[in-house]
């Protein structure tokens, strides 16, 4: 069964402290691992090499600081 946005929006609002704690937890894991497979795909396309260079680059320079 699928749902619209709105319906879940609805539902979500609906749920008792506990299990909105459940789902919070469970939603943050669940984007977390879509996240770094997006992530993951970037790097494997090279998507991010453009942008590590830069990053060496201005290393090289001197343009950056320890943290």
């Amino acid at each position: 069964m699928s749902r619209t946005v709105e319906e879940l929006e609805a539902e979500v609002t609906q749920l008792p402290k506990d299990q909105l704690a459940l789902f919070r937890a469970w939603f943050e894991a669940f984007d977390a691992h879509h996240w770094d497979k997006q992530v993951e795909a970037d790097v494997a396309a090279g998507k991010l090499d453009a942008l590590a260079d830069a990053a060496l680059a201005e290393h090289r320079t001197g343009k950056t600081k320890r943290l």
